[in-house]
């Protein structure tokens, strides 16, 4: 993750720009002039829609984006123009047909539940004109870019003619394009590094009912010998991602809840981009993409996603390694802002342990199971010298951190210099605080800055004391 966060990759989108419209209202009665809702509408809100949520997602993974495309001389593209410079997109590319209709699809939405949608939008092919104009905008950019990401919504913007002018250029300049494809012809995406159909789309552009893995690799296969593709890619829906390079790779979903598959496509093709512009390899890239996507079906409505969130909801899934569970002070508040944010319960508790043994382990399970989130405070080696003498810490700080943070219950470990927590639970403040039994009746430092303390009873027999005394033969 560390290697993604540092990127910063030039990324172009071209597509069907859209805005999508709400108007949200309630619905007591029904209109006397026509057995129709009357729906009071109570606030509007408009977003960017088709090819824009695509732009989104690269915008919060940290992308410089670009957007080229075709959009109307009218209200409506220049809002839409607007928005995208807001959220700090260069939209120099983007050309102006005057005699088109920039999309807007307005949805009415009473008691939660959508009721009517109307289209104000062009559909037909944009003109050789807007082509020429689009291509040759681009053959002075188009060098700038680490990759090239086609967003078709059908609305006419990526016309045969447009596609392979630009994949022919990316190709002489050793550029990616990526597709998110439509329809069931594929011919004018020829050539592209990649295109992204689901298994519905990819069995309708290939007439190859994909029912079994043979034919998902006859799919598969069609795909890339049709369209001279880099690499052939059918995405699964709750099974994950299927790639041929030089055979079958499947990688497979790594969703805990699905609330909402909207606009998990565009997230797909979105972070595959970022990933392989990040110089990583398409196996990784795949990874990445499901790890984003199960982040995005978790929320509700058409949704981007953030490295944080991808690197957080990574470590819940213990696919890590144990350095991305060990967190600074700033690294670790952060995370818990989001969190809280998002509803979960943090539990927090702190220690040496210094030789990991069952008791350890056993503690930390119970005290996971208080909540969502376990952050585990672990004394420096100073702080372990002052509370047990100067034969202790047996292991070093950073071994012992890394093995904490091994543990499937334990999410993150963040270690302090100081005898006690207290800042670091006064910064966290954590909805259970949770230490040994024999605490029963003493003052427990931070619990002023917790929602509760929980006092766990520790295994009989099992101690790190114990465990050198063995070693040195005292019990033997």
């Amino acid at each position: 993750m560390d290697k993604l966060k540092k990127a910063k990759p030039n990324i172009l989108v071209i597509g069907d720009l859209m805005l999508d419209h709400y108007l949200w209202g309630s619905c007591e009665r029904i209109s006397p002039e026509a057995p129709v809702q009357i729906v009071d509408i109570a606030k509007e809100t408009t977003v960017l829609g088709g090819a824009g949520n695509v732009i989104n997602n690269l915008v919060t993974l940290g992308a410089n984006v670009s957007v080229s495309g075709v959009i109307g001389d009218d209200e409506n593209g220049k809002e839409l123009s607007i928005m995208l410079k807001g959220i700090g997109v260069k939209s120099d590319e983007l050309i102006i047909q005057t005699d088109r209709k920039t999309s807007k699809k307005s949805r009415v939405i009473a008691i939660s539940q959508q009721v009517l949608r109307y289209d104000r939008e062009s559909k037909d092919a944009i003109s050789e004109e807007s082509v020429a104009k689009v291509l040759n905008s681009l053959e002075k950019t188009l060098f700038l870019y680490d990759a090239i990401i086609f967003s078709d919504y059908g609305k006419g913007v990526l016309t045969e003619t447009l596609c392979q002018g630009v994949i022919q250029k990316a190709k002489a300049m050793g550029k990616m394009v990526l597709v998110d494809p439509k329809g069931s012809d594929y011919s004018k995406y020829k050539g592209a590094y990649l295109l992204t159909p689901n298994k519905k789309e990819a069995a309708l552009a290939t007439k190859i009912d994909i029912n079994s893995d043979e034919a998902l690799q006859n799919a598969l296969l069609k795909l890339k010998n049709e369209c001279d593709l880099g690499i052939s890619m059918i995405t699964l829906s709750e099974d994950g991602i299927a790639i041929f390079d030089d055979k079958v790779k499947r990688f497979p979903t790594v969703a805990k809840e699905v609330y909402d598959v909207t606009g998990a496509g565009d997230t797909v093709i979105a972070s595959i981009a970022y990933s392989l512009s990040a110089g990583q390899s398409i196996e990784e890239s795949c990874k990445f993409a499901n790890l984003a996507a199960g982040v995005v079906v978790g929320k509700i409505g058409s949704a981007t996603v953030t490295l944080d969130e991808i690197e957080e909801y990574e470590a819940t899934l213990h696919k890590s390694s144990s350095d991305a569970h060990i967190k600074s002070f700033v690294e670790i508040d952060k995370i818990i802002s989001r969190c809280k944010e998002n509803g979960k319960k943090v539990v927090f508790t702190n220690g040496c342990f210094d030789i990991l043994h069952v008791g350890h382990v056993k503690y930390l399970q119970i005290a996971k199971s208080f909540g969502d989130i376990l952050i585990v405070g672990l004394n420096s080696d100073e702080s372990v010298s002052r509370l047990k003498g100067p034969t202790r810490p047996v292991n070093p700080a950073e071994d012992r951190a890394y093995i904490l943070a091994a543990l499937e219950a334990v999410d993150y470990v963040v270690p302090f210099t100081e005898d006690t927590p207290y800042e670091l639970i006064k910064m966290l403040s954590p909805d259970i605080l949770v230490k040994g039994g024999d605490y029963e009746g003493k003052e427990v430092v931070g619990t002023e800055f917790s929602g509760e303390l929980r006092l766990v009873d520790f295994v009989d027999g099992k101690s790190t004391t114990t465990t050198i005394q063995k070693i040195q033969g005292k019990l033997c």
